[in-house]
């Protein structure tokens, strides 16, 4: 293929292919030319051009395929327009000429073809330069046209669309010509033909003004014509043919200079007439419609009334959402005219009335909802509103009048329901969707939304009272608040009407509405509702029977407002759930002979009254099981059975009883029956076993003896198909955006669809699709699917005898009917018994034998055959789900050799269709039929099928289960994917366009070939470049198709392979063929482009973006998306899809989409996307009423501004996005947040202002989120004020977020100050409104979380400005302390525990930070005190804003307190395990109800952290002193339990002491935290277990509780064993250090205890003899620790896992494994080395709690970890720093040896000898690092043994062998060439030589010294380098020094001989101190300054020496003189100051 990439075609390669390489081969230069010609020059295309026209045109004869053809034209047209142009007439000629050719043959249409297109291509790119040649070839196409077939029409057509195009307004004498063709097309049989005419009629009206000005008529009727009998494409096209006509006749500002004279204006009245007359006359003209009128049997054909309906979106969109707003009071009223009285043929029978209502919301909903903004569509609610009180107007006239002869007016009144019922579904979904941004709309009361509504609910006709209560659902769902309202006043007004019929349907149905909706409010509604509701059911089930003239309606009412309560979940129905089994207990007979009495008494309305009872109890069972799942205990069930066989038995005699009443209870009795089968599907089956026969038997008479003679194939087989499957069926039962009203074109004439009156049940269950009204289908349609249901459920639970009999019948029954009832049997048996292999393969079960296998096998064949291609469809699912089931595969190979002998004789399309899916379809469940031979017969015939060109569907079916072959076959298809690959590319290369079905079985055949190559299309060699070269050739190929869905197919195509070989997928022509289809008008090709860029953006997002843009930048003439990519990018278009886009999957997508693009280039592009999401959030920002806020306080007018500013932004043109709706506002404040997080993981200098400018003008390309701080705070203002209540919460999330990342930020340009300061008037503006009184509490609550941080973020100092938020909190409290009884009856009881808790979480956190800064602040005035007051300023106020901050605090902390501990307590409670359920408070707590526990339950588990921590800080701060317990109580609104420490006095007997009252709390704080500690649920939030831990710390800082934990070992042992499970499951370092900084504080206070036994027994035992006191501490007399029982033992296991952990060489039995024997030290990280020291510290204190004999069983372990930890971790480090763990492990050791214990007579000895074996360690470990001596830091070993000397008893370190290896390891350290080394060995002799036992430091002297003095003697030839060697020596000197104060008189002397001489030689003369070095002059005066030391002090033995030396005292002297010399040099320059140098000059003179 590659040798086809050249300008020319290459003939030589070419010549040498096959037939069918030569097409691919063409086409693949083709695809090449295409891409090259345009960025070729000029001067190479002229040169070749000859040649290469000559090439393609040669093309035109070799009879071309359509996408070749396209191809060709396509080139020649650009090759003539950058070329020269003078041969071009003679192509034009050659087109001609070939276009008139007499041959007809089909081998010569192929050429004919190509010549049409190609002048179409060549008029539309060079247009008029073609000057006046286009008449003949006009002429001479449409005289070709004539007697052209199909095909040719089809091209003819679109070529004079492009010729059209290119001419303009050139064309003119050509219109009336080209219009004339195009009528005859747009009624032409094909439907292809129609789509182009279509489109060329499109092309035509842009300038052919006679279209739209004097032959308007005719177009419209013409279109009217066209959509009879059309499919969705042509009423697509045709559609947008009329709607664009009809806006351009009413917009248009040109006549026609002809018709002038008698032409004038059309008005919008008259457009909309016309289109009127369309939808309600259809297609039969203005005139003979009349006729047809008279005598009533037109009616008008579904396809053209939804063919009007699309035409009137289009109509309105073309004008635009302005001018909708201007003339929606017109468009309205006309819309609603359409089903009017004034035309009562639209409504004449209920299946046409149900249309035209589903037509006339699609109009409502598409341009109202899809096309108007928030504010526009309150505007129109506020119209439709009016609408509704004029019909309800009408009605009541026409009810109260009495006068019979206007009573006429009944008709009006029916009339009127059909436009109330449109009116109220789109009142209903505009609200649900504009959510609670609509709540000004319902507050108006001039427009009275509400009342409108519930005043319609008494309406006389049912399905208006439905649509009313529907609407009120939506109401409720979009504004919770009202839900509680409407329920009171819906109940209160059902109570005051019980005896209106109307009324008590209409209040049920609201009322069941609205408990429907309660589940899509997260706050709910009060718990007590449920109890009100069903008392009044009870009441109206109850008085039925009293009044017969409501008594129907009343059982129906009681029924439904039972079942809708039900939907109210197993919280509330626990409690009415004994009453409701007693009602349902009571309505049926309780034995059969009850029920034969009941038989033959009553007449027909008794009966119906029963039978709807009943329906109505099985309805409200169904609903009790689907909703409360959680309370079918096996009691309840065994409580629902008893009545099921009463049912079943009424079910049998149904028919007998209908008989006997007559017709009037058919209804009944069929809704009764589908209620059972209903409530029958949804029970265990097991529950009803005895009854399966009789249920059976009905079951099969329903499904064999229809009531409706209607085909519900539609509706019942979809489900029972594969998804995929169902594309085979066309684009109808596909989704689509006219999903809505195409539906009814499915379902034949008989039934529209599905609509609410047909079952009120369906009001409260859950809604397909969002705010779309449910659909349920006729009784007569419902009751069909419901026995194929509970078939489904039966068939596989009865035996397998009974199963051969049931076939068996349903067999015969169908062999018995004819026509088309046995068709509607058969679908009926077929979708029953594929239901049941449904069910049977879910529970694995089997179908029984041989005889079963085979009836069921005949009735799958039979469908098979079926005419109805969906039952063919369903047929073949069942027959492959019957090979599942049998999964036998002789029987599976049985059934596919039918279909192999079938297909191989038959002819017919039906056969051929049904058993090629069947082949493809065995695959589906039994993934391959293993063996090859078997495939390669199915692949055999399937390519014979494919390539049967006669008939396109059985290409399409054949291709389809291919594909399923290809996907399901596994590797075993690797060999036919060559062949299968070039067949789909040769079918491609020639199936004509108009064959869409076969392209799209194409589509599927490619992709499932490249999912099988999968990732081997990456590969380099020959053959994977062949197959992946045709595989883009065919993506190439399906992209140029004009159907929607194979584009789709071939964006998919394409997505696969960018998959699997992404360097082979051009990425910049696939992103520009997204963009193209990026508002597509076809659903399923936008869903495929968005899942496309979904995945490419995953990788490439910046790529992606770039091309996008590119690509609009390039502009290409036919680009024009309705988005603006240009300016507001790839992104800004898809956000702008996102908030047109309606469906469900599509917007997430996009969403995801969006959130890749954001995370991989928020960073790099972040002012394009801050930007983006701050004109989302603005364009709507209704700012007039947030403004003004800010002037609520005087003090704040001058803080107005900041608001102001805010809304100053208006200005029209900068917005990109016209009115987004709130949800898309969501969105964008919730990628704001990803941002921030996003720009946090980039790092700091996005939250460091200076650092960002620094870098920002090093690049001024860098850009930083610092800089965009104002923005940030605008959006979440923005959001934050909104009137929608998600925004609210999404804004106030986002402020929470800045305020967090931002709060520490300085202000480079005020120091001492922080960034966010100057917007405290914006955040406290921001949080106002949301504690206004009517604020929903989850916004309330949300905002105390932004107060508490706020305030706690320390970012405002002032106090006075702090107080404006601190004034929201307080105020809150206020509200809290009001307690449950002040609280609102709006919403559940537990979202005011969500409120209360918010609250006191924000305290809380206050108070925490309040006391941690005081605490801070006092640790930092000490450390102040400690040094100079210099920034004595600066640090007194922010000594004033933290105390201020706790005395904000402190004035509410005694009723903060009680709050606190009251919330702990209910917490407390609501964590007890379920046993202890009957022991909770019946009342519930203190802030929930009983009733609401569950719903309380996550609320607590949200805050109870941080009010524990604030609680043990408060308990801490008083000390645990306690204020009197009464004070305050009676703050709380009620006492809670006996146990609790806030009860009222009246309940007490007595009042406790205050250390009880303690006592309680310090266990309720401890008992909540362990019991937490225990087992954290794994989403534990981290906080929290650090709070926790926190909250321990605090309480075990102060005394009081220490000594409860110290007094009582067990809970110690409990605490430890908790705290060493969390260290075990958590991994954070800083829940690690602060478990084991409360392990410290458990020591301490068990230290603490032994301390105070031991005192108080020597206090007692004073007097008596010291051996007689008892042991305290661990281990008693034994030493023994109990494991379990023992605090020791504990806390050594938690030390020990903290240290292994960290160090795995310390744990023995690891150490001998070959894994740690390396040697090699590992460096902790720094919060490991915090976690080891930390161990190690708690490890020194535990002697302390020992006995004697217990410390003496600890020891040994504790030196093992203590000198492991110095052993693995003393390590060199470059900077000589000590690391943490040795420095940690040094000190415990110092603690331990010292312990009192080593003295203690009872452990002395055995202490001795252990430490004696820990001093042989460490002096090991010297030993055994040969090779790696140099690693290891010799100066810590060295402190260690230095330890050992001085601080262990003289015993320890006196025996020889010890002392020897000591000295020894001290003279190696001296003979170090380090100088630190020997710095420090010098230091650690000084303290050794120090020691006051002369047993333990003279031996050391002696050894040592000699070795001293004899290296500072040889430092007189080598002089110090550097300043470390001087450090040294000065110490040795020092060192000597010491020796000699320290030595006896008689040896003193000896020493200062030795010193002198060596100090002597360290001193310079005057010339040499001149040039020595720095190192030699500093000791040169370190020298002096000794001997001046010395001499003074053993004057005798100096003058001695100096006069035996004459050479040391002239030394000396010189020295001294040079001394002077330069102290007069320094007297002399600073003679102003002499005093500094006088000391020296009086001690030189010794001599």
């Amino acid at each position: 293929m590659e040798l086809a990439h050249s300008l020319l075609l290459n003939e030589e390669a070419y010549n040498q292919l096959g037939e069918f390489q030569k097409a691919e081969f063409i086409f693949e230069w083709l695809q090449f030319l295409e891409r090259l010609l345009p960025v070729t020059s000029r001067a190479d295309i002229r040169e070749n051009q000859k040649k290469l026209v000559e090439q393609l045109t040669s093309l035109l004869n070799n009879s071309p395929g359509p996408p070749t053809r396209r191809l060709v034209a396509k080139n020649l047209a650009v090759l003539y327009s950058t070329g020269e142009t003078f041969s071009v007439f003679q192509t034009i000629d050659k087109c001609n000429e070939l276009i008139r050719s007499k041959d007809d043959s089909p081998s010569y249409l192929p050429t004919k073809l190509a010549a049409v297109v190609c002048l179409g291509y060549l008029y539309k790119k060079l247009g008029r330069i073609l000057g006046s040649s286009f008449t003949d070839t006009v002429g001479n196409v449409l005289k070709a046209m004539k007697n052209a077939e199909s095909q040719g029409r089809y091209e003819i057509m679109l070529s004079l669309q492009n010729i059209l195009n290119g001419l303009g307004g050139a064309a003119i004498p050509c219109h009336r010509d080209i219009y004339k063709a195009a009528r005859s097309c747009l009624t032409d049989r094909s439907m292809a033909v129609r789509c182009a005419a279509a489109k060329c009629l499109l092309e035509l009206q842009n300038e052919a003004v006679f279209m739209w000005t004097t032959d308007l008529d005719s177009v419209v009727t013409l279109c009217f014509k066209s959509f009879e009998g059309s499919n969705y494409d042509v009423r697509l096209a045709v559609s947008k043919v009329l709607g664009t006509v009809l806006a351009r006749a009413l917009t248009s500002k040109q006549t026609p200079a002809s018709t002038r004279h008698n032409f004038r204006r059309i008005t919008l009245e008259e457009v909309l007439e016309l289109l009127g007359t369309g939808f309600l006359r259809g297609s039969s003209g203005f005139l003979r419609a009349s006729g047809d009128m008279l005598k009533g049997t037109s009616s008008v054909s579904r396809d053209v009334r939804v063919g009007v309906t699309q035409a009137y979106v289009v109509f309105v969109s073309t004008l635009g959402a302005k001018w909708l707003e201007r003339n929606f009071s017109t468009f309205l009223s006309h819309i609603l005219d359409l089903v009017s009285q004034s035309h009562p043929k639209a409504i004449q029978s209920q299946t046409d009335a149900i249309g035209c209502h589903r037509c006339v919301s699609f109009i409502l909903r598409a341009t109202v909802g899809g096309l108007l903004g928030e504010k526009a569509q309150i505007a129109a609610a506020k119209e439709i509103c009016q609408a509704i009180w004029k019909l309800k107007k009408v009605v009541d006239a026409a009810m109260s009048d009495t006068n019979l002869e206007t009573r006429t007016n009944a008709a009006d009144v029916t009339a009127s329901q059909h436009v109330l019922v449109c009116a109220l579904q789109e009142l209903g979904s505009l609200i649900h969707g504009l959510g609670t941004t609509a709540a000004p709309l319902l507050q108006d009361s001039s427009i009275g939304v509400l009342e409108a509504v519930i005043s319609v609910v008494l309406h006389p006709s049912i399905p208006v009272r439905l649509t009313a209560a529907w609407c009120l659902r939506c109401i409720a769902v979009a504004l919770p608040s009202c839900v509680s309202l409407l329920l009171d006043r819906c109940i209160e007004r059902l109570n005051t009407l019980k005896s209106s019929p109307e009324a008590v349907t209409g209040y049920s149905f609201a009322i069941a509405a609205l408990l429907g909706a309660v589940k899509h409010c997260p706050l709910g509604i009060p718990h007590g509702k449920g109890k009100v509701i069903m008392t009044l059911a009870e009441d109206l089930l109850f008085s039925a029977s009293q009044n017969s003239r409501v008594s129907l309606q009343r059982t129906q009412a009681g029924w439904l407002l039972v079942a809708a309560l039900m939907t109210l979940g197993p919280a509330v129905v626990q409690h009415h759930l004994p009453r409701m089994l007693l009602l349902w207990k009571c309505i049926f007979p309780s034995s059969p002979k009850d029920l034969e009495t009941e038989k033959t008494r009553g007449d027909s309305f008794t009966w119906q009254v029963t039978l709807e009872g009943r329906a109505g109890a099985l309805c409200a069972i169904k609903s009790f099981v689907s909703h409360c799942a959680g309370l079918l205990t096996d009691e309840v069930v065994q409580r629902l059975l008893p009545p099921l066989p009463s049912a079943v038995n009424l079910l049998t005699q149904l028919s007998s009883i209908s008989k006997s009443y007559g017709n009037s209870l058919k209804t009944s009795s069929t809704v009764y029956r589908q209620k059972l089968y209903e409530l029958l599907s949804v029970l265990p089956p097991k529950t009803y076993e005895g009854n399966f026969s009789a249920v059976l038997k009905e079951l099969v008479a329903d499904l064999t003896v229809p009531d409706s003679q209607i085909d519900a194939s539609t509706f019942l087989l979809p489900p029972l198909c594969h998804e995929n499957d169902l594309l085979l069926l066309g684009p109808l039962l596909q989704e689509t955006d006219h999903r809505f009203i195409e539906e009814q074109l499915l379902l034949g004439n008989s039934t529209a669809g599905g609509s609410l009156e047909y079952d009120p049940h369906s009001i409260y269950e859950k809604a397909a699709k969002g705010d779309s009204v449910p659909k349920p289908l006729p009784p007569v349609l419902s009751v069909i699917s419901a026995a194929t249901r509970l078939f489904g459920v039966m068939f596989s639970h009865v035996a397998e005898s009974h199963r051969l009999q049931v076939l068996e019948q349903l067999l015969n029954s169908i062999k018995q009917t004819k026509g088309s009832r046995q068709q509607i049997v058969q679908l009926n048996v077929v979708s029953a018994l594929s239901t049941s292999l449904k069910h049977l393969a879910n529970c694995k079960g089997s179908l029984g034998p041989e005889e079963v296998r085979r009836s069921a096998l005949t009735l799958v064949m039979g469908a098979l055959e079926s005419n109805n291609p969906l039952l063919r469809c369903a047929a073949a699912e069942c027959l492959a789900r019957l090979a599942q089931v049998v999964s036998d595969s002789a029987f599976t190979a049985g059934l596919a050799q039918v279909s192999f002998d079938k297909l191989k004789s038959a002819r017919d399309m039906v056969s051929r269709t049904g058993h090629s899916l069947a082949l493809g379809c065995l695959y589906r469940y039994l993934g391959g039929i293993g063996s090859s031979q078997h495939l390669n017969a199915c692949v055999g015939i399937l390519y014979t099928l494919s390539q049967d060109s006669t008939s396109p569907d059985v290409q399409a079916w054949a291709l389809h289960s291919l594909s399923l072959i290809v996907d399901l076959a596994g590797p075993l298809y690797h060999v036919h994917v060559e062949p299968t690959l070039s067949l789909v590319l040769m079918l491609l290369l020639t199936v004509p366009p108009a064959y869409a079905e076969v392209h799209q079985s194409l589509g599927r055949c490619l992709n499932a070939l490249i999912t099988t190559l999968g990732p081997e299309l990456q590969g380099s060699s020959t053959t994977v470049s062949a197959l992946r070269t045709s595989c883009l050739l065919g993506c190439a190929v399906m992209q140029d198709n004009p159907d929607c869905l194979v584009q789709a197919e071939a964006i998919s195509c394409l997505q696969q392979l960018h998959m699997f070989a992404p360097r082979h997928v051009n990425l910049s022509s696939l992103v520009s063929c997204l963009c193209m289809n990026l508002c597509s008008s076809y659903l399923l090709l936008r869903r495929s482009v968005v899942s496309c860029l979904r995945q490419l953006v995953q990788r490439e997002a910046a790529e992606v973006s770039e091309y996008a843009v590119a690509l609009v930048k390039e502009s290409r003439e036919d680009f024009t998306p309705d988005v603006n990519i240009r300016e507001i990018g790839l992104e800004g278009a898809l956000l702008s899809l996102l908030d047109k886009e309606l469906d469900q999957r599509l917007c997430q997508d996009i969403k995801e989409t969006l959130t890749h693009m954001l995370t991989s280039m928020a960073v790099e592009k972040l002012s394009f996307w801050l930007k983006l999401c701050k004109d989302v959030l603005a364009a709507s920002a209704d700012f007039n009423t947030v403004a003004s806020l800010d002037t609520t306080q005087e003090e704040e007018t001058a803080k107005v501004d900041d608001a102001s500013v805010l809304t100053s932004d208006s200005d029209e043109r900068f917005h990109p996005f016209r009115n987004p709706r709130w949800s898309t506002r969501v969105f964008a404040a919730e990628c704001v947040c990803k941002i921030i997080s996003q720009c946090e993981n980039a790092g700091s200098a996005h939250f460091d202002i200076t650092l960002a400018q620094e870098r920002k003008q090093r690049d001024s390309r860098g850009d930083f989120l610092v800089l965009h701080l104002a923005d940030l705070i605008r959006m979440a203002f923005m959001a934050a004020t909104d009137h929608s209540d998600q925004l609210r919460l999404s804004g106030l999330q986002t402020l929470l977020i800045v305020v967090r990342k931002f709060a520490a930020v300085p202000e480079p340009e005020f120091p001492g100050h922080v960034i966010l300061e100057q917007y405290q008037a914006n955040v406290g503006a921001a949080l106002r409104p949301a504690f206004a009184p009517e604020t929903p509490p989850d916004v309330t609550a949300k905002a105390c979380q932004v107060c508490s941080a706020w305030i706690a973020s320390g970012v405002v100092s002032d106090l006075n400005d702090l107080r404006r938020v601190h004034q929201l909190l307080v105020s809150s409290l206020v509200k809290v302390q009001a307690g449950k009884e002040a609280q609102s009856q709006q919403y559940n009881e537990s979202t005011s525990t969500m409120e209360i808790l918010a609250v006191l979480k924000a305290w809380a956190e206050v108070y925490i930070v309040a006391v941690e800064k005081q605490k801070n602040q006092s640790d930092a005035q000490n450390h102040h005190l400690n040094i100079a007051n210099s920034a004595e300023e600066g640090y007194r106020d922010v000594t004033s804003s933290a105390t201020g901050l706790l005395d904000l605090v402190q004035a509410d902390l005694g009723t903060l307190s009680k709050l606190w501990l009251a919330a702990l307590q209910d917490f407390a409670l609501l964590t007890l395990p379920s046993e202890y359920a009957l022991q909770l408070p019946a009342e519930g707590g203190t802030f929930y109800t009983a009733e609401t526990i569950e719903n309380a339950r996550p609320h607590y588990y949200n805050s109870w952290a941080l009010i524990l921590y604030a609680t043990a800080l408060w308990l801490t701060s008083t000390g645990f002193i306690v204020v009197d317990p009464d004070e305050g109580v009676t703050n709380l609104s009620r006492p809670v339990t006996p146990t609790t420490m806030c009860q009222d006095s009246s309940t007490r007997p007595l009042v406790k002491s205050p250390e009880d009252v303690n006592t309680d709390r310090f266990h309720l704080l401890l008992g909540i935290s362990v019991e937490f500690l225990c087992s954290p649920r794994s989403d534990a939030a981290m906080e929290s277990i650090i709070a926790c831990l926190r909250a321990l710390q605090a309480l075990f800082d102060v005394p009081w509780p220490r000594s409860k934990i110290g007094g009582d070992q067990e809970l110690g042992v409990e605490l430890l064993n908790v705290l060493h499970r969390l260290i075990l499951t958590r991994e954070s370092p800083e829940i690690q250090l602060a478990a084991l900084e409360v392990v410290r504080l458990i020591l301490f206070a068990a230290q603490e205890h032994v301390k105070e036994k031991r005192r108080s027994a020597e206090v007692d035992d004073g007097a008596a003899e010291k051996e007689t006191l008892p042991e305290f501490g661990e281990g008693k007399d034994t030493g023994g620790l109990v494991p379990g029982k023992s605090l020791v033992f504990a806390t050594l296991e938690l030390c020990f896992c903290i240290l292994v952990r960290q160090l795995p060489q310390l744990n023995p039995k690891l150490t001998c494994s070959p894994a740690v024997q390396s040697g090699k030290h590992l460096l902790l990280s720094e919060d490991g080395s915090r976690l080891v020291a930390a161990a190690l510290v708690i490890l020194s204190d535990v002697p302390a709690i020992c006995s004697p004999e217990g410390s003496v069983s600890v020891l040994p372990t504790i030196l093992y970890l203590m000198i492991g930890v110095l052993k693995e971790t003393a390590v060199k480090v470059q900077d000589g720093q000590l690391p943490l763990t040795v420095a940690a492990s040094l000190q415990a050791l110092k603690g331990l040896l010292s312990s009192p214990m080593a003295r203690a007579e009872k452990s002395r000895t055995a202490w001795t000898d252990l430490l004696c074996s820990a001093l042989i360690t460490v002096l090991d470990c010297w030993d055994q690092v040969d090779g790696l001596l140099q690693e290891l830091d010799e100066v810590s070993l060295l402190t260690a043994i230095t330890l050992f000397i001085i601080s262990t008893s003289p015993e320890v370190t006196t025996l020889e062998c010890l002392r020897k290896r000591c000295i020894e390891k001290f003279k190696i350290t001296l003979a170090s060439k380090d100088p630190l080394v020997q710095y420090k060995c010098y230091q650690l002799l000084h303290s050794i030589f120090q020691h006051p036992n002369k047993t333990v430091s003279y031996p050391y002297i002696h050894s040592l010294v000699p070795s001293i003095v004899g290296k500072l003697q040889e430092t007189e030839k080598a002089k110090p380098e550097n300043a470390a060697e001087l450090q040294v020596i000065q110490e040795g000197i020092k060192l000597v020094t010491s020796l000699i104060a320290m030595a006896e008189e008689e040896h003193r002397a000896h020493l200062v001989a030795c010193l002198l001489p060596i100090l002597i030689s360290f001193l310079l003369d005057e010339n040499a101190l001149v040039s020595a070095t720095n190192s030699a002059k500093n000791l040169h005066e370190f020298a002096l300054q000794n001997l001046m030391q010395i001499g003074p002090q053993y004057s005798a033995v100096f003058k001695k020496l100096m006069a035996s030396s004459p050479t040391m005292k002239a030394r000396l002297e010189s020295a001294v003189k040079g001394n002077q010399e330069s102290i007069k040099m320094k007297t002399a320059k600073h003679a102003k100051n002499p005093g500094k140098s006088s000391s020296i000059q009086l001690k030189t003179n010794f001599l």
